[in-house]
């Protein structure tokens, strides 16, 4: 296999799925680290804290670097900081998404007229859908952390914060940015953060809508693993494949 600087590993159906570790990418995670290669874990997941995510994988047996966390609510964070410096930002979302705006010195009101953005929360309520859809009806700029409709667990496929942002989307008649998976923006922050030349990357993952067609349209290498939720058979239907289709990452060693 080709060798890379840059490894950019998803982390729900690809490390873990729910509470219980894949061991292969976690052998694999390893033995990278034996050889001095630091890999980058990019999730949609917005609800986590980088801190929390380091605490969860720890307990997997993966130490990972704080600094090599992206997590889909750090990019829309810093989106948001860059695009609508000083605006009002409401928003739906657990404290991984609050913690990122706070740290780049967002505003974060109860509603607002200028920005909303919703990611993973799982104390959803009706009321947070309704005062969302009033929001962005009176123009904020509707921005979503990531377009997943269901994620892996350990007791299946849950709803995702695709699939709130599609009922928002519905109700309003407006559509949203989108932030994490299939879009580049975490890629890109990691390109611009280390220097990496986009030969040097590589985005590894198990959903081909999100993490596989990120790196495609990113133009970096990707490899798909049968992990999670894209299967090998569907993977091999598609007219743009990944650069390379595993089981596991251990059939890379």
């Amino acid at each position: 296999m080709k060798a890379y600087k840059g490894y950019c590993i998803d982390l729900d159906g690809t490390v873990y799925r729910g509470k219980e570790p894949i061991m292969e990418t976690v052998q694999f995670i390893q033995l990278l680290q034996e050889q001095g290669i630091e890999p980058f874990f990019v999730t949609n997941n917005a609800s986590q804290t980088p801190d929390q995510v380091l605490k969860k994988l720890k307990g997997f047996g993966v130490d990972a670097k704080r600094s090599h966390i992206m997590t889909s609510a750090m990019a829309a964070a810093k989106y948001i900081a860059l695009h609508y410096y000083g605006k009002d930002v409401s928003m739906i979302g657990d404290s991984g998404l609050r913690e990122a705006l706070n740290e780049n010195g967002v505003n974060i009101v109860l509603t607002s007229q200028d920005v909303f953005v919703i990611g993973m929360d799982r104390g959803i309520t009706y009321e947070k859908l309704a005062q969302a859809c009033l929001d962005v009806r009176n123009g904020a700029v509707f921005i979503s952390t990531n377009s997943d409709r269901a994620y892996p667990s350990e007791r299946g496929f849950l709803p995702g914060n695709g699939a709130f942002t599609t009922l928002i989307q519905t109700s309003t008649g407006v559509d949203p940015i989108f932030i994490g998976k299939p879009q580049g923006h975490m890629l890109e922050i990691i390109q611009h953060e280390h220097q990496f030349a986009k030969e040097d990357m590589v985005m590894i993952g198990d959903n081909y809508d999100t993490d596989i067609l990120a790196g495609i349209e990113f133009g970096i290498d990707t490899i798909h693993v049968n992990t999670g939720i894209t299967s090998t058979e569907k993977v091999l239907l598609k007219s743009l494949r990944p650069t390379m289709t595993i089981q596991n990452l251990l059939d890379l060693v």
